[in-house]
């Protein structure tokens, strides 16, 4: 089973929305709607793509914002994150005016997500790990059978997430990436949520943060 992806940067702060086609169905999943929307439709069209529901990595602004609105027009369910983002997602009109984002209402997803489910996207099965540290209940989309995975802000190319926002913990990050994002394999592609491509095998070996070195 083949997924294809479209990555759609969005928002002021380049967010990597992505747009993930189940090539068998045509049925797609849109990954973290931060804002844009007509960009964001613009793409599935182009893929000819189906969207049938929207996952979210976590709850902050760019990454979700444009979920709500997205959810009402496609009529399509909200699957992620887990709910320690809740407190993310209920002061969403908050948080967008203080950075001067567009206005954002908070939301309920359908599906609040746990470590170790799946979810769907036509016929292709997607690993949900929670990976807690950039905020509280941040999860991560593994698509085991093309290694490819969706990290949203838990690690970039050369870089790792903030975590000095309201309840961030920087050693929960460290223990998400070490201890559950690169045992998956060397050889697992992520597209973070800013930001360039890489491997969980080139960070383990470069990355200033989480480099094996680092931990002898």
């Amino acid at each position: 089973m083949t997924v294809a992806v479209t990555v759609v940067p969005v928002t002021p702060y380049q967010q990597n929305c992505s747009i993930v086609k189940c090539q068998s169905t045509g049925k797609a999943a849109i990954v973290d709607p931060g804002g844009d929307i007509d960009r964001i439709l613009a793409a599935v069209a182009k893929m000819d793509a189906t969207v049938e529901k929207i996952l979210l990595t976590h709850g902050h602004m760019d990454h979700c914002a444009a979920s709500d609105v997205l959810r009402q027009q496609l009529s399509v369910p909200i699957e992620g994150p887990e709910e320690g983002d809740r407190f993310w997602i209920d002061k969403l009109p908050e948080w967008c005016q203080m950075a001067n984002f567009p206005h954002a209402d908070a939301f309920e997803p359908d599906r609040w997500l746990k470590d170790g489910e799946t979810v769907s996207v036509g016929e292709a099965e997607f690993q949900v790990i929670h990976c807690p540290g950039h905020t509280p209940g941040h999860v991560v989309f593994l698509y085991a059978p093309q290694k490819v995975a969706w990290v949203g802000d838990v690690i970039f190319a050369g870089s790792i997430g903030r975590t000095d926002f309201p309840m961030g913990n920087h050693e929960d990050l460290i223990r998400s990436i070490r201890e559950k994002l690169f045992p998956l394999g060397d050889d697992i592609q992520f597209i973070p949520g800013h930001g360039p491509d890489s491997t969980f095998g080139r960070e383990r070996a470069s990355n200033p943060f989480v480099a094996d070195t680092r931990f002898g």
